[in-house]
């Protein structure tokens, strides 16, 4: 009875782990108060002091059982700490622009100001919007769009839902890096490539329903409108120098979002079998179970279970042991990536494992799909 009692509280409970999500914007805003070498504390603590520690961890490849699945995935706490990212994105926003604002600053607290926003918008402004565009309500949808529009990246709503989860872990995906390729040219071909993709694909949408595509009905159109006008709005309000800072700001969370999608399938493809490709497997994603960064990317890091099952909630998705498993957490994995000899060394020879060890079993795969 009392193991039960104590299950049941860790139950109740369990949410807690996820305010581990406001860190980031803690330190973010810790930054943007302070000056000089201070500035860059939130790039020091998430990239620096975070991705040391996990070194020493594994993680933990438990997953819930369906009855624990059933409470937590319908507990309305989960998607509270999830919502209250938007307005602490754009709170966060206003108080950047108003830093920014300020001319006596001197160069080495700006930049580093930049680079705690644009941190925010990466783990903020892009990755809770991950989240919320693969939920079904349309509140949850408009709240995605919203924080994109935060560092000006709306069509990756299109693209990511609509294309990425289609074709990922393929050539015809610009968000997929294939194997031997640079980071830094990846950056250059998802980027346009994904830009593109939306714009094909809501032309697309448009021509099968008999709508021109240069109509108010394209979406597309309609965020970059949505995002000319932010642009506007702050140079009305902040003037020219804010706004230079805030496109900084915002290349670099568009710079994050790549960055992980760089390690996220790195090398790995679906096999094509009558002309078509094999349906999307947790070993078509790299994974990490390491504790840190799964609770700071809201569980993002669990990332073969998301594109097996899509609209499965953050707090529920599950380990696979057959899914590749990177050798330490997100933000290490980042930083690897920025090192590519180093990083092809490390990761050509977890591929070379995985191929050997898949072509060895021959137990299909087998999960439950609910």
């Amino acid at each position: 009875m009392s193991s039960y009692i104590c299950h049941t509280c860790s139950m109740k409970v369990g949410f807690l782990k996820y305010l581990w999500v406001y860190t980031t914007p803690l330190v973010v805003i810790f930054s943007l108060a302070s000056e000089g070498l201070w500035a860059y504390s939130a790039l020091f603590i998430l990239f620096g002091i975070l991705p040391a520690v996990e070194l020493f961890f594994n993680g933990s490849a438990q997953n819930l059982t369906d009855d624990e699945e059933e409470i937590i995935r319908n507990d309305w706490r989960y998607d509270a700490i999830l919502y209250s990212l938007v307005p602490i994105q754009y709170g966060t926003l206003v108080f950047f622009l108003y830093q920014m604002s300020h001319e006596n600053i001197d160069i080495v607290t700006r930049i580093g100001k930049i680079t705690a926003m644009g941190l925010s918008c990466g783990i903020l402004g892009i990755n809770a919007a991950h989240e919320l565009g693969h939920r079904h309500t349309w509140y949850e949808q408009w709240m995605s769009k919203v924080l994109l529009l935060s560092t000006l990246y709306m069509h990756f709503f299109i693209e990511h839902n609509r294309g990425h989860h289609k074709n990922v872990s393929t050539d015809e995906d610009p968000a997929s890096a294939r194997y031997g390729e640079w980071i830094y040219t990846f950056y250059f071909r998802t980027i346009t490539g994904s830009w593109l993709s939306a714009w094909n694909m809501e032309s697309e949408r448009l021509k099968k329903k008999g709508i021109h595509t240069w109509s108010m009905q394209n979406e597309m159109l309609r965020y970059q409108f949505i995002q000319i006008s932010l642009i506007v709005l702050i140079y009305l309000m902040w003037g020219m120098w804010p706004l230079l800072c805030f496109l900084g700001a915002s290349l670099i969370g568009v710079l994050l979002l790549e960055t992980v999608n760089y390690i996220e399938h790195y090398g790995l493809q679906r096999k094509k079998i009558n002309g078509k490709y094999e349906r999307t497997l947790p070993e078509h994603s790299w994974n990490s179970n390491h504790p840190l960064g799964r609770l700071l990317l809201l569980e993002l890091s669990r990332h073969s279970d998301h594109h097996y099952m899509a609209n499965r909630k953050y707090q529920i998705l599950r380990h696979f042991d057959n899914s590749p498993q990177m050798p330490t957490g997100y933000p290490g994995m980042m930083l690897l990536s920025l090192w590519p000899p180093l990083w092809f060394k490390i990761m050509h020879k977890n591929i070379a494992a995985l191929e050997h060890n898949l072509s060895s079993s021959n137990t299909p795969f087998q999960a439950d799909e609910s």
